[in-house]
């Protein structure tokens, strides 16, 4: 296992993509933040904490469950009304984007309601699509082999992200 981030880059690439989403949206009243189950969730949290030292615009932290290995096979849950995201401007965040598969899946069940906007966010790109998926704010792209994979853990203070 090679370590690519450490904690204190992984803090500064959150604090970076928090201000970077509030500089594209600064004009809106209110942002609906979604984030994949597990890290993409918790990176979710982390940005809504920054965003909310920084700006008065209501935040609605959603969790979209999917199975990720097969996200077919299961309907994708999000942890709030659908109705409420109706013409809101919606961020899907994940840590780690790959094929695009998750991704596609989770926007499928998000674009079932009009929406203002849909951004992607995620902490480490892979950039090997199978998926027509791009992330709109990313904190490091990555060069890697098929064979490789990033592994992320978000633990709180020691965070780090490891290529195996």
């Amino acid at each position: 296992m090679q370590e690519i981030l450490t904690h204190q880059q992984i803090e500064q690439k959150i604090n970076r993509l928090a201000h970077q989403l509030l500089e594209n949206c600064f004009e809106e009243k209110e942002i609906f933040i979604g984030g994949i189950h597990g890290n993409g969730f918790t990176l979710a949290k982390k940005l809504c904490a920054i965003i909310e030292q920084h700006s008065k615009i209501t935040l609605h932290l959603f969790e979209v469950k999917i199975n990720k290995a097969e996200p077919w096979s299961e309907d994708v849950q999000l942890s709030i009304d659908k109705q409420k995201m109706k013409n809101g401007f919606v961020v899907l965040v994940d840590d780690v984007l790959n094929s695009g598969k998750t991704m596609q899946f989770a926007l499928v069940e998000i674009l079932q309601f009009p929406t203002k906007a849909i951004k992607t966010l995620t902490l480490v790109d892979r950039k090997h699509r199978r998926f027509p998926i791009k992330a709109n704010f990313v904190g490091m792209s990555l060069s890697t082999t098929l064979k490789e994979h990033v592994k992320v853990d978000l633990t709180e203070n020691s965070s780090k992200a490891y290529l195996v």
